[in-house]
């Protein structure tokens, strides 16, 4: 027998793609990039100043005029709250209700900020004490013993960045890590682990673990952080699980689709919009409020609080966060309860012997 036509015939090669295949990828391909570039830029971009809560504290017809000088430099830039003095505007920063406060109460305005709080908000609010120092408002700086064409108004720290991280941008650069961390958790869990308890148990000893060593990074070797440790390492713990939780149970619940809508929310919504690097009030619109709402930004907002506030204003965040670690719990537990009911369905209609 003639061995070469015994060999069997050699695949033929697969035809090349249509070229409609190849034009619809790259569809997809820019539009891909261009999504990426809005959920970024956008709300970098288009930042501004606007409904900031500060104090300003004084009399109140003095209250009165440098609300209306504000309003005049910044329309609509800040919500203010008007307080009789200078403990009352501190307590206010103190307890994070407003991100800083201009005193008048004794003659001389001077400016206070909470740089650890929000330092571009601090940074405009040093623009302010800028103008007021100029007279800005109608004679104003006259009027508070502070003559035309004199210096800015002094400025006051009262809760300053670490010196180790003086722009905060650790913290700030924190973000994206701790979502990528969340994501990356929930991704091997439900490719490496089988069982939704298994799951679970995973990816809240993974939040612990994690919160730890992010915490101690922050903190010990960068020193972006101060205050507790442990609360510290707590508040990045509970963002972590409440992004990877949420991430399981979708994907308990709807496979891969619910892991990429999922995903696609705390990547191109939820880190974009968390505020971290200004702060929610100088985002565009509705998004600031809506970031607010998202693992990223209530977790921004609740390490925040424990680091430089003793806590102080947690509570919003940590409910929020609570809420999302709810949520994907109830998932993983509907998936449970509908698996076990299919493998109950299956036993009964299966033929007994």
């Amino acid at each position: 027998m003639d061995t070469h036509s015994a060999r069997a015939p050699a695949p033929a090669a697969a035809p090349p793609s249509p070229w409609r295949t190849v034009f619809g990828v790259v569809a997809l391909l820019t539009a891909a990039v261009a999504v990426l570039l809005t959920a970024f830029a956008w709300p970098l971009v288009r930042s501004s100043l606007h409904d900031v809560p500060i104090a300003v504290a004084g009399p109140p017809a003095a209250v009165e005029q440098v609300g209306a000088a504000l309003e005049r430099r910044l329309p609509g830039g800040f919500a203010i709250t008007g307080v009789a003095d200078t403990a009352a505007a501190e307590r206010l920063i103190r307890e994070r209700e407003v991100y800083g406060a201009i005193d008048v109460s004794s003659g001389r305005p001077q400016v206070v900020t909470a740089s650890a709080a929000g330092p571009a908000v601090a940074q405009a609010l040093q623009g302010v004490a800028a103008g007021l120092g100029q007279g800005e408002g109608n004679g104003q700086g006259q009027q508070h013993g502070q003559g035309p064409g004199g210096g800015a108004a002094p400025v006051r720290d009262l809760v300053p960045l670490p010196a180790g991280d003086a722009r905060g941008a650790g913290l700030a650069a924190a973000a994206l890590p701790l979502v990528m961390g969340g994501l990356l958790g929930a991704l091997a869990l439900t490719r490496l682990v089988r069982g939704p308890a298994r799951r679970v148990v995973g990816a809240l000893a993974f939040a612990v673990t994690g919160g730890l060593a992010v915490a101690a990074i922050l903190q010990f070797w960068l020193g972006s952080l101060e205050g507790s440790y442990a609360a510290n390492a707590a508040a990045v713990a509970l963002a972590v699980a409440a992004v990877s939780l949420s991430l399981i149970g979708l994907e308990s619940l709807l496979g891969y689709a619910g892991f990429g809508i999922g995903s696609a929310v705390m990547m191109l919504i939820g880190n974009p919009l968390s505020g971290t690097s200004t702060a929610p009030e100088m985002l565009p619109g509705w998004s600031g409020g809506l970031g607010r709402l998202l693992p990223p930004g209530a977790g921004a907002h609740l390490l925040r609080s424990t680091a430089f506030f003793d806590g102080r204003g947690a509570a919003p965040a940590a409910t929020v966060l609570a809420a999302w670690l709810a949520l994907g719990a109830a998932l993983c537990l509907a998936a449970a309860l509908r698996a076990a009911g299919r493998g109950a369905g299956s036993a009964a209609s299966s033929p007994t012997g």
